[in-house]
């Protein structure tokens, strides 16, 4: 099915498929930038991609689902650094969510979380909240430095991995902090996140 949109030059053309879906989620990402999820609704997102609610209807429930997969047209994906050094490898990794979790854009992903209420099916349509994604960079990290010798391989479970993020995620998710101290950071991975690796095998 196609849809009508009137561009800037007057005449009326008729979007479809992959084009219409691509021009509501840049509406919805530049509403979500723009407003925030609290203010956020299908009727704004479809009057700014020139089309009706039911072309967003057909394609997500709610704006919930809506809202999410413009989030994900708003990030990119990182690979996990590589300093040479676990220690070096999970702080940056920690600063990075860190800066972005503290960014206006964390603050849209704040507002999506709470929105989502825990649903595990949604928080797992998001970048930093899939578990698949969270747990195939720290296992990198940690692959690397079992690779060096500086980890044993029993020390390679996604638990012992993602230990550190879970813990940060923690503190903005159920803290509600603005944004952590770096010293806290320095603590998930000194206090924590090291001595349970090293603990392993």
């Amino acid at each position: 099915m196609s849809e009508p949109a009137e561009p800037a030059g007057g005449a009326a053309i008729r979007r479809r498929g992959a084009a219409l879906e691509q021009a509501i989620l840049r509406a919805a990402a530049d509403e979500l930038t723009e407003s925030g999820f609290a203010a956020f609704t299908m009727d704004k997102v479809a009057q700014r991609a020139g089309t009706n609610k039911n072309a967003l209807y057909r394609r997500w429930p709610n704006r919930l689902a809506l809202g999410i997969a413009a989030y994900r047209q708003l990030t990119t994906e990182v690979r996990p650094p590589d300093t040479g050094d676990l220690r070096g490898d999970m702080l940056e990794l920690l600063r990075r969510a860190n800066r972005h979790w503290s960014s206006p854009l964390g603050t849209i992903l704040r507002e999506l979380l709470a929105a989502a209420g825990g649903a595990t099916e949604l928080m797992g349509r998001l970048p930093e909240q899939s578990t698949d994604s969270m747990t195939a960079d720290c296992l990198t990290i940690l692959g690397r430095a079992v690779a060096r010798g500086d980890a044993a391989p029993e020390a390679l479970h996604p638990r012992v991995a993602t230990v550190a993020m879970v813990l940060l995620r923690n503190e903005f998710v159920v803290r509600g902090i603005p944004t952590a101290p770096d010293d806290v950071l320095v603590d998930i991975v000194d206090e924590v996140y090291l001595p349970l690796v090293r603990g392993r095998g």
